[in-house]
């Protein structure tokens, strides 16, 4: 059962050695704030999930207190028929009439109860999006991070204007960049997933998925330009002189007759 549920614990570490993996390599990025930002995000969203998996208690027992006053109402006030209606023949009329009234008010207790059941499912799935409202606002966050790291500007072609934000230039640390960026994309996406695995509601089934998704095809957008990075041909160093290039040419031969 392990590997078949989200384990929050490991989520957090994960997001944590993440932020550490960008202290060490771009400790005065932004970026490093950023990752520092979806560590305590996950840390509370972690929370959060965990407790949404327990039954609000106090709600089921306002649901039982309210159907059994209803209950005790309904006998109480007689909308039951009583058996001796039915054996006069000339209240016939009037024994109709209140089966009619007593199925209609049975029908209505019951469609109120089921409102009151799914009451719980309602404030479930409020928390679930007041909570998914921050984490898709910090994964737009994460895409303004990574949208001026151009591959172009890797090019000896490439001339920055007066404006131009500030470049990576080396292809390495531009790589990096963008995969932690990528990294911090999924993470996003399986902080969500525990909000699914919490509440087994269609409705934040789907709100997960969106945002799963948002994170996913900003990442592949990210990957392409890794690729890019990746597709750069090599530059080779000039060889060093050595001692055969620095031998004098031999002198020509005369062509055979």
């Amino acid at each position: 059962m392990r590997y078949r549920t989200l384990d929050p614990k490991l989520i957090v570490e994960t997001a944590e050695r993440l932020e550490e993996r960008i202290a060490d390599r771009f400790p005065e990025a932004g970026l490093r704030g950023v990752a520092a930002e979806l560590v305590s995000l996950s840390r509370d969203l972690a929370k959060a999930a965990k407790v949404l998996e327990a039954p609000i208690w106090w709600l089921r027992g306002l649901i039982v207190a309210a159907f059994v006053t209803g209950v005790l109402v309904f006998l109480f006030v007689g909308t039951i028929l009583p058996i001796d209606r039915i054996s006069g023949t000339h209240d016939a009329l009037q024994s109709v009439q209140g089966i009619e009234a007593s199925i209609n008010t049975v029908i209505l207790a019951v469609l109120g109860l089921l409102a009151l059941i799914r009451t719980e499912e309602r404030i479930k799935r409020k928390r679930v999006f007041r909570q998914l409202h921050g984490l898709r606002s910090l994964i737009h966050v994460i895409d303004m991070h990574q949208l001026t790291k151009d591959p172009a500007a890797l090019s000896a072609d490439f001339k920055p204007t007066a404006h131009s934000p500030a470049r990576i230039t080396n292809a390495a640390d531009l790589a990096r960049y963008l995969d932690y960026c990528s990294e911090m994309l999924s993470i996003t996406g399986k902080i969500a997933a525990l909000f699914a695995q919490s509440v087994n509601d269609d409705v934040v089934i789907a709100g997960v998925n969106d945002i799963e998704n948002l994170a996913s095809n900003l990442s592949r957008k990210i990957w392409q330009k890794i690729t890019l990075i990746d597709g750069r041909p090599v530059q080779q160093p000039a060889p060093a002189p050595g001692p055969a290039s620095q031998a004098a040419p031999l002198p020509l031969r005369a062509p055979k007759r």
